[in-house]
């Protein structure tokens, strides 16, 4: 029967000369080791999960241009819509108004004889009124300048008392709505005295004379 020693315990072996902290030190490399080899499919899984993203960011930029591109034709559309839709209205406007304007013009003819009184004033003044909330615009004075895009002249002479061709007289006023305008105003106009203007004959006879006479 052998007999134990006591206070003896086996231990692992150990290489001579080497110590504990060795062991220790090559059990954490093949640790190490190990940890390096493991994670090369997690970075396959990275790669592929970035490639996924990108692919994800390029549809949402196309997606969302297309959305911009959409938007940009719909604003588009919604400005013509009115655009045309405002057109239409003033063309609507101005044809209905071009058919009262022989009635607006035969009121007037009234109003400066004296006749428009009674009943038939206060029809006519409400007619006018319902005609200006309409944008109607009455135009055409006399001693304005004559402006051919509105003014159509009917009457044509020399005045000395002018220094341009300006309207005398007011044959029939004109109207529009807005900038469109509906009727020119029927004009009669003046021109300058062919020749020198008024005020250089005299200015001339005192040069040529060497001024005034002293007295």
């Amino acid at each position: 029967m052998t007999e134990e020693t006591p206070g003896f315990e086996e231990k692992p072996d150990v290489p001579s000369g080497a110590t504990s902290d060795d062991a220790a030190a090559e059990s954490a490399e093949s640790s190490e080791k190990e940890g390096k080899a493991a994670p090369a499919g997690d970075e396959a899984k990275v790669i592929g999960l970035t490639a996924e993203l990108d692919q994800a960011r390029t549809a949402l930029n196309e997606r969302t241009g297309d959305l911009q591109r959409l938007q940009a034709e719909y604003q588009n559309y919604r400005r013509r819509v009115e655009r045309d839709r405002v057109t239409v209205k003033e063309i609507a406007t101005a044809n209905l108004l071009a058919e009262l304007l022989p009635v607006l013009d035969d009121i007037g003819r009234a109003r400066e004889h004296g006749e428009l009184v009674g009943g038939f004033k206060s029809v006519a003044e409400s007619l006018e009124t319902a005609a200006a909330k309409m944008g109607l615009q009455q135009f055409g004075k006399e001693g304005e300048p004559f402006d051919p895009t509105i003014h159509e002249a009917l009457m044509h002479s020399y005045a000395p008392d002018v220094t341009e061709t300006t309207c005398v007289a007011v044959l029939q006023p004109g109207y529009r709505i807005g900038e469109r305008t509906i009727r020119p105003a029927r004009v009669g106009v003046a021109e300058p005295q062919p020749g020198a203007t008024p005020g250089k004959d005299e200015a001339a006879d005192d040069e040529e004379s060497g001024g005034p006479e002293e007295g």
